[in-house]
């Protein structure tokens, strides 16, 4: 019976304990996946990809004993240790102000679809003509894989269906939201009448004004298409990576957003709808 009693004990122990270490994982598993949805959709989300790039790098080199680069990664993650908290503060920030609103358990992030970037063509196509030729100034903004929820907060909220009426509305001039950018995830309008950062570009024309340069600025600081139509005269620009593409026709402005927004779909219906206007 001794024997037969400590046997029971141990398991009875070894159950609490296996409960126990379960909760414990599944806490930090939530955790985790709570700070990744805080990052998500912003600038940070690429740095922690960086970062994990670079771990991955250090592991690799210790296990393939190349001691020279190992021990350089090594020095390098000293520094990080330092640079991280500076350079991730406003998401720490954010973070915290999050967890004090209670705020940190809502749904944040949104995903695109083949069918949604189908309806953004549509009402772009519908849109932009009806801008150039009443010579209406605009910024449209296409967010991409970079998030950019730091600018959707300097804006108002719209959070609605993208269409051409509502787009023309927004930038007719006197609105109130008219001199500043609309962000656009998917086929919704996020928000509107936001301030861009402008670029520092010293040699860029000076005969582009400020639309053009919070563009430019924007295309600078994430991976985000920024589409330009001046004001003064009607000429199209698309905005990637720092460079600005000017005097584009509705054909050319088609092919670069489905070369650089087109979300992956199947072979057989690769084929983008641009209808044209009646």
């Amino acid at each position: 019976m001794g024997i037969w009693e400590t046997i029971t004990a141990a398991l009875a122990q070894l159950n609490i304990n296996w409960w126990r270490d379960s909760i414990d994982i599944l806490i930090v598993a939530y955790l985790f996946y709570r700070l990744i949805l805080v990052i998500r959709g912003t600038r940070a989300e690429q740095l922690v990809k960086g970062l994990f790039l670079l771990l991955l790098a250090m592991i690799a080199s210790y296990q393939l004993q190349l001691n020279t680069l190992n021990w350089l990664l090594r020095q390098m993650t000293l520094g990080l240790a330092i640079a991280v908290p500076i350079v991730f503060q406003p998401e720490l920030r954010r973070a915290l102000e999050q967890l004090g609103r209670g705020k940190l358990f809502q749904r944040t992030y949104w995903n695109w679809n083949p069918q949604e970037f189908d309806h953004l063509l549509s009402e772009l196509h519908k849109a932009i003509p009806v801008l150039v030729k009443k010579r209406i100034g605009a910024l449209i903004v296409i967010e991409r894989e970079t998030g950019l929820k730091d600018w959707v907060k300097t804006g108002v909220l719209v959070e609605g269906i993208i269409s051409a009426e509502l787009l023309i509305n927004i930038f007719f001039p006197r609105s109130p939201l008219h001199d500043g950018a609309v962000i656009i995830r998917g086929n919704q309008i996020v928000a509107a009448g936001c301030f861009l950062p402008l670029t520092d570009d010293p040699y860029l024309s000076k005969e582009l004004g400020t639309r053009h340069r919070a563009g430019i600025g924007l295309s600078e600081h994430s991976d985000a298409v920024a589409i330009i139509v001046s004001e003064e005269t009607g000429v199209i620009s698309v905005a990637h990576n720092g460079i600005l593409t000017r005097y584009l026709d509705d054909k050319k402005l088609r092919s670069i957003l489905i070369d650089l927004c087109a979300p992956p779909r199947s072979e057989g219906l690769n084929i983008w709808r641009w209808r044209n206007s009646k």
